[in-house]
């Protein structure tokens, strides 16, 4: 009679069981809380019924004559709703205020080790298997695994470090130590793809990213520091060629005009005004057409106003030492423009 008594209630557990993963799927994942609410009340009743029925989720053992299939069948089920109600809990209140991508990496990992926690438990309790030679097993063969994918767990590792201290999100303009930018095209847990201006992908390992160095040119915001140095032939006063110059980036277009560009006067000597022209452009893709076009307005305003471009100082070294550097200067029509970028 008890043997009896006893097959029934796992015959109840198993059919709890599998009447609970039937009713989870139908919920669907669009509602987490209702999900919930099934998977704890199943979970709860399966308990109730074990533990009227004397039996143990954490003895291998049965009874003589009860099927080893039914005891270890309802054993697992019970294990297995025991894992999805606590990564129901997991998915639906581990939450990270407006960083989704760093709660949802927290609650993979915290799964993950539920789905680990308890496949050891069945492997032991249900099974009866020695968890302990199992584990130091396993340990052997992670050690073995981790040698031969270093490589590959050292990408793993660093895509975790990159998303969780998050230095850029996908759409932003990086621009690398060894000099590769563009815009972050795709994100993933082994590499970082980037679309270079050149209309390239560059892929790069995130163990690679993690330990160079990388300017975010996104953040704040997308506006672009820019640095144009001209040299103006002295004969003007430099508030006077100041006055020009700003008048110049005034009239330009494809700069930002808040805040105000900036002219300013770094030097002077016997030959030339050392100036530099400091001005915002509203992404880093827009700095070619912005420097291009500062460029031929200085020129127009230098020739409107008698103003001009003198020879860097390395082209001094080449003229010849008879003739004065103010006729030399008269003479180089082009000037000299350097540019660079900050």
């Amino acid at each position: 009679m008890y043997l009896s008594s006893f097959v029934y209630n796992l015959l109840i557990v198993d059919t709890l069981g599998i009447v609970g993963i039937i009713v989870w799927h139908a919920q669907g994942s669009r509602r987490p809380t209702a999900r919930l609410v099934v998977q704890i009340t199943f979970f709860v009743s399966m308990t109730l019924v074990m533990i009227n029925a004397g039996i143990s989720p954490h003895s291998p053992g049965a009874g003589q004559d009860t099927p080893k299939l039914l005891a270890a069948s309802s054993r697992i089920l019970w294990w297995v709703h025991l894992a999805w109600a606590n990564i129901g809990f997991v998915r639906l209140y581990i939450v990270l205020d407006r960083r989704p991508q760093e709660a949802r990496l927290v609650q993979d990992l915290i799964v993950a080790g539920v789905y680990l926690g308890v496949s050891l438990a069945i492997v032991g309790f249900v099974f009866g298997a020695p968890i302990g030679t199992l584990v130091a097993t396993s340990g052997v063969v992670a050690i073995i695994l981790g040698l031969a994918l270093q490589n590959t767990l050292s990408d793993l590792f660093s895509g975790i470090a990159l998303t969780l201290g998050r230095p850029f999100s996908i759409g932003d303009w990086i621009q690398l130590a060894d000099g590769t930018e563009g815009r972050v095209v795709q994100n993933n847990w082994r590499s970082t793809q980037v679309l270079t201006p050149a209309n390239n992908v560059v892929v790069l390992p995130n163990s690679t990213l993690a330990k160079i160095g990388l300017t975010n040119l996104t953040r704040p915001d997308e506006t672009h520091l820019i640095v144009l140095a001209v040299r103006i032939a002295v004969g003007r006063r430099p508030s006077e060629v100041e006055s020009v110059l700003k008048a110049a980036l005034l009239t330009c277009e494809n700069i930002v005009q808040t805040p105000p560009p900036i002219v300013a006067l770094k030097g002077i000597d016997a030959i030339a005004i050392d100036v530099e022209l400091q001005f915002r452009v509203t992404a880093p893709a827009g700095r070619t057409p912005a420097r291009n076009e500062i460029i031929d307005v200085v020129h127009q305003h230098c020739s409107e106003n008698n103003l001009s471009l003198a020879p860097s100082a390395q082209n001094l070294l080449f003229l010849p030492r008879h003739r004065t550097t103010v006729e030399q200067v008269g003479e180089i029509a082009s000037g000299a423009v350097s540019l660079r970028s900050s």
